[in-house]
């Protein structure tokens, strides 16, 4: 057995990576604010990927760090997630935009699962990519990954679209603003309930001012509240049928996942400082940065162009239903 103190040495040259990525996706940022930060991580993890030289380091050395970072930093990351979400806030868009907007999620999950299914994809892919698309992305996806125990190369192709699809909003949905006749806080609606990762929300959203912005924030993370029940019914589902199979079961409710809802309460109930909640962001923000970083890093397109078009035309279609289904919310709403 590795001693503790192996296992870590082993780790720090991806985690090293993976940190200094984080900063320059920060600086990135900095310099672009339009582009979101995880997103940048994430292309960076596919970029990298692709390049043979760099590929070998990313399967030998690198590669306990970034699993470390793909799996127990994203958690950690979700559990702070939490420290955004307050239940305040979520009961101010009324019981019609909660409503829709669960509606939303629970639609779009089910629509693109059964499109994955249709269409073939293997194992855990039709239930990650209905994560990624319906919820919140790539996070979304690692979270659902971590509760269901699916294998790292099942995660490459979720990973790979719902980062192109939700890069490609940021340019398509404001194009459409005006055409489908929506005011500012009706786009700010929209692009909350259509769009998959929180940076590429603010990223999208912003272009329509601060009122726009402010409801796309607060529709948004309600769908990430939904990430806590979603991943729970499927951690549920996959206890039940490891019944018969060797080894220990998932949890019912996954650490990761009482913690998230746990720093929903205290956000909710709890006065917490601002301090604090600027350090628990940067902190959440550098661990998904991380994370995602070393999610994209086992996407290798060239395997996604030979064996993905399904996954392509599964996740192409889920774009377009959320759209829809996120526009008539927001007239219904």
């Amino acid at each position: 057995m590795t001693a503790p103190r192996d296992r870590w040495g082993e780790r720090m040259p991806g985690l090293g990576v993976a940190a200094a990525v984080a900063a320059g996706a920060w600086l990135v940022h900095l310099a672009v604010p339009a582009v979101p930060l995880l997103t940048i991580a994430v292309a960076a993890g596919i970029t990298v990927a692709q390049v043979p030289r760099a590929r070998e380091a990313l399967d030998g050395v690198l590669r306990p760090g970034l699993a470390f970072a793909a799996r127990t930093l994203l958690r950690a990351g979700i559990v702070l997630l939490g420290l955004k979400l307050s239940l305040v806030d979520i009961a101010g868009l009324g019981w019609a935009g909660v409503a829709t907007t669960v509606g939303v999620v629970v639609f779009a999950f089910l629509g693109t699962w059964a499109l994955g299914r249709a269409f073939g994809l293997p194992g855990r892919e039709p239930l990650l990519v209905a994560s990624g698309f319906a919820i919140c992305g790539a996070s979304a996806i690692g979270a659902m990954a971590a509760a269901t125990r699916a294998r790292d190369e099942e995660q490459a192709h979720p990973v790979a679209l719902v980062t192109l699809c939700g890069t490609l909003a940021i340019a398509v949905l404001p194009a459409l603003w005006h055409p489908l006749g929506l005011d500012a806080e009706q786009f700010g609606h929209w692009v909350g309930a259509g769009v998959h990762d929180v940076g590429q929300v603010v990223a999208t959203a912003q272009v329509a001012g601060s009122a726009a912005l402010a409801v796309a924030v607060v529709v948004k993370l309600t769908r990430v509240l939904m990430l806590a029940p979603m991943v729970a019914i499927a951690a549920s589902i996959e206890r039940r049928r490891a019944t018969d199979a060797a080894g220990p079961r998932p949890a019912i409710v996954p650490l990761f996942v009482a913690g998230f809802l746990a720093m929903v309460l205290v956000r909710t109930f709890v006065a917490v400082p601002d301090a604090a909640l600027v350090a628990a962001d940067g902190a959440q923000t550098t661990l998904l940065a991380m994370a995602l970083f070393a999610l994209g890093s086992g996407v290798r397109v060239a395997a996604l162009l030979r064996t993905g078009w399904r996954a392509a035309a599964v996740g192409l279609t889920s774009w377009v239903l959320v759209a829809a289904l996120a526009y008539g919310a927001v007239l219904v709403a």
